[in-house]
């Protein structure tokens, strides 16, 4: 099976470590695609206040190491004021980097309360901010609201807006609820606008998300279902390992080698 579907790596990968010191791994890993991590207060690789010079900068670095942004992880709590700022300060890094996808969730990294209607009341503005700039929304499988494809689903139909779609992450349904990729995916078509490819060793809660191939998930069952289901968006492989101390820089590009491979002998490139 051979899949068109453009596959990057995710810079939030190296968490601790520098953006080119990211873009070097990535690239010399075989990849010629990146998101890019731009999430206020944990992986600041693109600064959300970034002026035209870092902005040229990073453009540069990118132009340099032969890598095109595919998207951007901005992910701020949108049942706030303060996050809605960050994602519209996100939403604006998209436009000025020619990126059409940026990814988010509703809570942003760390809410677990989550508030519907809060969020309801700030997304149709989010939505149409976005759309004016051609971007559109990958609302992650992540959080309370949206911890599997099922909940996701009804909550993007009920905003009902086109530029609010899907990041379908295929370990968090089973860290987050329990369900695994395989019976959960399905449900996500046809919404997906993007999606991490993330393996998983543990079960619900169990925070081990080692080099694609290394866990547990079968990721030939995962593009198949793609495939199957016509997505012909961007894949971003993400390695969370087993959070902090995050492992050493040649740890990572090790790993990030190692997922490609492995995701090339199932058809990606």
């Amino acid at each position: 099976m051979t899949l068109p579907n453009r596959l990057g790596a995710h810079t939030g990968s190296y968490e601790p470590y520098t953006l080119e010191e990211a873009l070097a791994g990535i690239s010399a890993a075989g990849y010629r695609y990146v998101e890019l991590a731009a999430i206020h207060g944990f992986v600041e690789h693109v600064p959300l206040d970034a002026d035209a010079a870092t902005i040229n900068k990073i453009l540069r670095m990118l132009n340099s190491f032969d890598l095109i942004p595919i998207s951007l992880s901005s992910h701020s709590d949108l049942t706030t004021v303060e996050g809605v700022t960050h994602g519209l300060q996100g939403i604006d890094l998209c436009y000025r980097l020619g990126i059409a996808v940026m990814n988010t969730a509703v809570g942003g990294p760390v809410n677990e309360d989550e508030d519907e209607n809060e969020f309801l009341s700030h997304i149709e503005y989010f939505a149409d901010y976005a759309a004016e700039r051609n971007v559109v929304i990958g609302i992650e499988i992540h959080g309370k609201l949206t911890g599997t494809a099922l909940k996701t689903r009804h909550l993007i139909e009920k905003i009902g807006h086109e530029n609010v779609r899907i990041n379908y992450d295929t370990s968090n349904s089973e860290y987050f609820e329990g369900v695994v990729v395989y019976d959960d995916l399905p449900n996500a078509f046809p919404y997906v606008v993007h999606c991490h490819l993330k393996d998983c060793v543990g079960g619900i809660g169990v925070w081990d998300f080692p080099a694609v191939g290394a866990g547990h998930i079968d990721f030939e069952r995962v593009l198949s279902s793609c495939h199957e289901n016509e997505f012909h968006g961007p894949f971003s492989v993400e390695i969370e390992f087993q959070g902090k101390p995050w492992p050493s820089l040649e740890t990572v590009n090790q790993a990030m080698l190692q997922s490609r491979k492995h995701l090339v002998d199932l058809g990606l490139t």
